[in-house]
């Protein structure tokens, strides 16, 4: 399925159109708001005080309940916009932020309201899509889930089985370890009270792909097709497959996964390759970890430059922001996966 997702922060709405979306889904409307409800910010001082209903309209590619095979078309109304915060940044760019580029890119005519089409706001029909493809992979055994496994240095312990993460995904702060979660918590509340941000990464599997999908060349290689709509998502900065980089700290004898035969089906004792050998799954699940950044925009003073001017200036940021977006990012890293499974189903 191709989407293009559209509109931005402080606009009248955001949306995301997915094309070859197959017909006759019955689509799960219940579903797909709890997932919205998960990338929301609570009332926990742990994010943006921004509140939105993030109620999904359809717009096209559903008649009497069940998409048609034409484009389906979702639009969430934007309500609680303080654009006034953002004119002071009109043209001094954040640091770290998408605003130079993106000024650079759009010949001068961006949306800097609150981001505009770079905002993490763009993540919930993002989401509303990815609970499309989740529908459509769970009818064939396919799930996705995800947990926090690093915030600021803070590590979640390693899970088992996909059941344990499942159940991880769907707490209010996804992580195995509830005791490593509280030490999360405050390291991000620090951060915030210090006016300031904190990173982290997100762990996510997808389990129930068969063996033999995709291919070592450019293209249909999975790993290529799972980064792509993972770099998608706002804040990731890398992305690694099974042991990603503790592959450079290990010897042939302890990365290698052994074979063996389980109820039947050839496996693998370990899954240090992350379910892809050469770019082709291997039936195990596909596991992966993201890294993303701090959140550029903090309230500490920085430095900057006008961009009409080349004056070299200190800016202090006002307005609302996450002080970490790993906690709520997770149901966007398990939308860009289950999009980017089913893209690998067809292939």
């Amino acid at each position: 399925m191709r989407y293009t997702i559209f509109g931005e922060s402080h606009g009248p709405a955001i949306g995301v159109t997915l094309e070859g979306v197959p017909p006759g889904l019955e689509l799960d409307m219940t579903a797909m708001a709890w997932e919205l409800s998960r990338r929301a910010p609570k009332a926990d001082g742990l994010s943006t005080s921004r509140k939105e209903a993030d109620e999904v309209h359809i717009l096209s590619g559903v008649f009497e309940g069940k998409t048609t095979g034409t484009p389906l078309c979702m639009v969430i109304r934007n309500s609680d916009q303080h654009s006034g915060d953002y004119e002071a940044l009109r043209y001094t760019p954040r640091p770290s932020h998408g605003d130079y580029a993106g000024f650079i890119a759009s010949k001068g005519c961006l949306d800097h309201r609150g981001g505009g089409h770079f905002s993490g706001r763009l993540t919930a029909p993002l989401v509303a899509a990815g609970a499309v493809a989740k529908q459509l992979l769970a009818q064939r055994g396919i799930w996705v889930a995800a947990h926090i496994s690093a915030i600021y240095g803070i590590l979640d312990r390693a899970w088992e089985d996909v059941e344990e993460l499942k159940a991880a995904a769907a707490k209010p702060f996804p992580v195995l370890d509830d005791a490593k979660g509280e030490e999360m918590r405050q390291a991000i509340l620090e951060a915030r009270q210090g006016e300031d941000s904190v990173g982290g990464s997100i762990e996510c599997a997808v389990s129930g792909l068969p063996a033999g999908l995709g291919a070592p060349d450019f293209g249909r290689n999975v790993e290529g097709i799972f980064s792509q709509h993972l770099f998608a998502v706002p804040a990731v900065k890398a992305v690694a497959f099974g042991a990603g980089v503790g592959f450079a700290y290990m010897r042939g004898t302890e990365a290698n996964d052994p074979f063996e035969v389980k109820d039947g089906k050839i496996l693998t004792k370990t899954n240090y390759a992350g379910g892809i050998n050469g770019g082709i799954t291997n039936g195990m699940p596909v596991v992966f970890e993201v890294t993303l950044r701090p959140t550029p925009s903090i309230a500490l003073p920085q430095e900057s430059v006008d961009l009409r001017t080349g004056e070299e200036l200190e800016i202090e940021i006002q307005g609302r922001h996450d002080p970490c977006v790993v906690h709520r990012a997770v149901p966007v890293i398990e939308a860009a996966a289950a999009l980017a499974a089913w893209e690998t189903l067809g292939i």
